[in-house]
């Protein structure tokens, strides 16, 4: 069952602010229990809100298709102010502050499920021609570099052996991961208006908008750009050496 944190969130702050309003205005009574748990309650809870909805968004990597930028476990921050300040819930744009970019690591709700958040790299944006053809991509035409690192060391037990590759989309070099004995595919779109093109890292392992298409802008959430905790009990536990690792 998906819960909604952001409607948890607000009705929980709306109640406490209007048992505090009620208790300490209309019936005049503050020192009551429940007005008095409202009154502490409250500022805590509006803060939150505000931060989370505005500002800053925890979220958990629970899959692999962004390996090796993000791993299992890792929990990562995302920038809720990078692409609009949005009303949480609705989700209406209230404030236009910036756009994705070709290589930004975006957090969007899901197309297909808008009650799910998905985490992709942006390849295309609105007008690009993306092609990925023969576990290379395109945008405009221009081939995205490719640099062979060599076999990738899955902390994953029990991963199809990859390799380590570093691509470079407009200038944004990061790793990705190709399996060479997956069936390589070919695809090829037309990035339409209000819409982005995202990619997993993980290319062979990561379901995409190469099989169920564009995300449009009204779902898209922020911009990954930092871990702050990694928790994986499968693979030891905490991995301090991902925490504080910035995200590119």
């Amino acid at each position: 069952m998906n819960i909604d944190f952001s409607l948890l969130l607000v009705v929980f702050t709306l109640l406490c602010g209007v048992i505090w309003f009620i208790g300490s205005v209309l019936i005049k009574k503050p020192d009551s229990l429940a007005v008095e748990y409202a009154r502490s309650f409250f500022p805590l809870l509006l803060l939150v809100l505000v931060l989370r909805s505005f500002i800053f968004e925890p979220f958990r990597i629970p899959s692999g298709s962004m390996k090796p930028t993000l791993l299992v476990g890792d929990f990562i921050l995302v920038n809720k102010f990078a692409y609009g300040v949005r009303l949480p819930v609705l989700h209406k744009k209230i404030l236009n502050t910036g756009k994705p970019e070709r290589g930004d690591v975006a957090v969007f709700r899901f197309p297909q499920n808008p009650a799910l958040d998905y985490i992709k790299r942006i390849v295309g944006v609105p007008g690009d021609l993306v092609q990925y053809r023969d576990r290379k991509l395109y945008v405009n035409g221009v081939l995205a570099s490719q640099e062979l690192l060599g076999n990738y060391n899955d902390p994953d037990a029990g991963a199809p052996p990859t390799v380590d590759i570093i691509e470079d989309i407009s200038g944004v070099e990061h790793h990705i991961l190709n399996n060479r004995g997956s069936r390589a595919g070919n695809y090829e779109v037309k990035v339409g208006e209000g819409m982005y093109f995202a990619l997993g890292d993980n290319r062979d392992n990561s379901n995409d908008s190469r099989y169920w298409g564009t995300v449009p802008e009204d779902h898209l959430v922020g911009k990954a750009f930092l871990v702050w905790m990694h928790f994986n009990w499968e693979n030891g536990g905490v991995r301090w050496s991902r925490i504080g690792e910035g995200i590119n």
